[in-house]
């Protein structure tokens, strides 16, 4: 398996916003182009604004073939449309890929 960390600098007063787009919508579209979400995460020390997911793959190729589909999904760009009206709701992304260490079975 691979695992994708990825962690969204929420722009300012935003995060209640990013929230509800992954609650709402994007979780669903996630599963719609097989990628499953393992957790999520908001930062603890609420002033970074920052949230936190994994999403787990088989591997490195089936990740992008379901992301650049979940990323031409004309459904998705209708979630863009409709929760950035107000202005976009993250001002970065920080992608990490991680593969579990041998030994840790939890």
């Amino acid at each position: 398996m691979l695992y994708e960390l990825r962690i969204y600098q929420v722009a300012p007063g935003r995060l209640q916003a990013i929230l509800d787009r992954f609650n709402e919508d994007t979780i669903d579209l996630f599963a719609k182009h097989n990628m499953k979400v393992t957790n999520f995460w908001v930062d603890a020390d609420e002033s970074k604004d920052r949230l936190y997911y994994v999403l787990e793959h088989p591997d490195m190729a089936a990740r992008e073939r379901n992301f650049e589909a979940f990323m031409a999904d004309p459904e998705w760009h209708k979630v863009i449309e409709r929760t950035e009206q107000d202005g976009q709701l993250h001002e970065s992304i920080e992608v990490v890929y991680m593969n579990k260490a041998a030994f840790f079975q939890g």
